[in-house]
């Protein structure tokens, strides 16, 4: 399957939603529906992604249709933005290309009480400190080592695991999707290599998308959600960006060399071998679904000890301990990831393994799993943007439940490769034109900020936008990076 334009049929459903017909890939089950506006339906079709939605359309015990955010573009298997939830009860399978190869990647938001006038004389240097320090890039290692049965703990525990080493707040479990772990993990489904991967690269930033900003909230549009988060205009706040690391990474390789040939033994059809896949209920399913959630709580206390990084080294840079700084985790979402959760599906409650791939969580006001701090305003949606425009925080509406499974976008979209980006940036020094525009940028290589340059992604204000008029998720705050690190 290659890479050209989608030419196949969209119906426009709404201003803000298409319509993949049934058959637009042979054995659809349910439609494909893409969450977009006339600004951006030309770019999504401007490769297979839309074919991608059609052909997760054909899974084992699908549900009300196969979706996609406005941020959509090509992955492995799923769309990057795919989001498909299946009935385990009607044989509905879990697939580990509708969760990725980075499981639980995701992001989180710190606030503080720095104002941006005192911060901004000294960003260059802060950014120094927090590049020395913060360990970034391909393989990188860094100062926490996990092995044996304390390992095995951190999979499954996850951040309430580093909250017992001292290395976290109940806070900072209280503001993290699932409390920072998912239960029913199992260490022993993860391979040694995997494990060896993982063993000192808990608390590293990781390449490619993977960020720290150091960023200004510039514009807030609801002043009731805004306090119940503690932001306002002029505050400085700090977002990560990172993953399960290299365990990650190869526990979904090891997982879909386990499920091969699993769909021929349950007489599964795929149009792409991309999703490869197992009924929830069967061995091979449980098997990926308890490594799978090991991996997800390795991810949230990599960037549970990313953050507690950033405070120490904001707590020594400004003389003051990071809590008289006010470094509070607003809150951590996971954007690639599957879970078991309540929804209701034509008129039933039913439970359903909704698959996120480079989508977010977005809860409404009054949720359960919402934390009380947020009950009353809705769960928190943290979108990054590109590093030299903007990022945004929203919180999630009910339309996401009558919609999407509870789901909403996860940051702006690719539109370059990566391989194009680099030739669109020869000749050019990124780091200066971010330099020009204020915003300092370290990267360990050139290619890393020619690879993340901000033509290379969609205006996150647009995607953010179609969300919000969808009654996905609403928005409540604009911010723009003063500084930047990638790996």
């Amino acid at each position: 399957m290659g890479k050209q334009g989608f030419s196949g049929k969209l119906e426009r459903i709404d201003k803000c939603c298409w319509r993949l017909p049934k058959g637009t890939s042979p054995g659809m089950r349910v439609e494909g529906r893409i969450f977009a506006d006339e600004r951006l339906i030309d770019q999504v079709c401007a490769d297979e992604a839309p074919r991608q939605v059609a052909n997760v359309a054909t899974l084992p015990g699908i549900q009300t249709a196969s979706l996609a955010m406005p941020d959509i573009h090509w992955g492995y298997g799923f769309p990057i933005g795919g989001v498909a939830a299946t009935d385990p009860v009607a044989g509905g399978v879990i697939s580990p290309g509708g969760v990725g190869y980075d499981i639980n990647c995701g992001v989180r938001l710190v606030r503080s009480k720095l104002d941006a006038e005192d911060v901004r004389p000294q960003i260059s240097q802060l950014m120094a400190a927090l590049f020395k320090n913060i360990s970034a890039g391909v393989g990188k290692s860094g100062p926490y080592l996990f092995g044996g049965k304390e390992l095995d703990r951190l999979l499954r525990e996850g951040v309430s695991y580093l909250k017992q080493q001292g290395l976290a707040s109940d806070a900072d479990v209280d503001n993290t999707e699932a409390g920072g772990c998912l239960e029913g993990a199992r260490p022993e489904a993860v391979t040694p290599r995997a494990k060896q991967r993982g063993g000192d690269q808990c608390g590293t930033l990781g390449s490619g998308n993977h960020f720290l900003e150091v960023q200004v909230v510039d514009k807030v549009v609801d002043k009731k959600a805004a306090m119940a988060m503690g932001l306002h205009e002029g505050q400085i706040c700090v977002m990560i960006h990172s993953g399960s690391r290299g365990l990650g990474y190869q526990v979904c390789d090891d997982s879909l060399r386990m499920l091969r040939r699993v769909p021929e033994k349950y007489g599964i059809e795929l149009p792409d071998r991309q999703l490869a896949c197992a009924p929830v209920e069967s061995p091979e399913g449980q098997e990926y679904l308890g490594a799978m959630r090991a991996a997800a709580n390795y991810a949230w206390a990599n960037r549970q000890l990313l953050m507690w990084q950033t405070r120490e080294i904001m707590a020594e840079f400004f003389g003051q301990s990071w809590e008289s700084l006010g470094l509070g985790l607003v809150y951590d979402v996971a954007h690639n990831i599957a879970k078991l959760e309540e929804h209701t599906v034509e008129g039933r409650k039913k439970t359903v393994c909704v698959h996120r791939k480079g989508a977010t969580r977005s809860f409404p006001p009054g949720h359960a799993e919402v934390p009380d701090r947020y009950r009353a305003v809705g769960q928190p949606v943290i979108i990054p943007g590109d590093m030299g425009r903007s990022s945004w925080v929203l919180v999630g509406q009910e339309g996401s439940m009558e919609r999407t499974f509870g789901s909403c976008c996860h940051g702006s979209g690719r539109v370059m490769s990566r391989k194009a980006a680099i030739q669109h940036a020869k000749g050019r020094r990124i780091d200066r034109e971010l330099a020009d525009s204020g915003i300092v940028a370290r990267c360990r290589s050139w290619k890393g900020l020619a690879e993340e340059q901000p033509e290379a992604y969609k205006d996150v204000s647009v995607v953010v936008d179609v969300v919000h008029r969808a009654g996905l998720a609403k928005k409540v705050a604009r911010l723009r990076p003063i500084g930047v690190i990638k790996g």
